[in-house]
């Protein structure tokens, strides 16, 4: 799903629930916010891992984790707690025509 789908998805879900008060409106522009920080912090875990090597002034190396790690899990919860304040849930995408055997 692009960001516009998810962003269109939230939207009609607000429309469903005929909220259309700007308070709403601002909690789905800060999901899409937090929803670009999510994506630059998966995108820092799959470059540098899950823990990251550094050089200090003097030489030494030393190992140390990768802030995004626990940034994505904050970034996360906050996104659930945005979805929860709206009464709305994760976006499903709806190209997903899989067929898994069950009428």
């Amino acid at each position: 799903m692009t960001k516009k789908e998810i962003k269109d998805d939230l939207l009609e879900q607000l429309d469903a629930q005929g909220k259309y008060q700007n308070y709403y409106l601002d909690l789905i522009e800060d999901y899409m916010k937090y929803y670009d920080l999510k994506k630059k912090c998966q995108k820092d875990i799959k470059e540098n891992g899950l823990r990251y090597t550094v050089t200090s002034g003097n030489g030494f190396k030393s190992v140390k984790p990768n802030e995004s790690v626990q940034n994505l899990m904050k970034i996360t919860t906050t996104m659930l707690k945005i979805l929860d304040e709206l009464g709305l849930q994760n976006p499903v995408d709806s190209s997903d025509n899989s067929d898994d055997g069950y009428i």
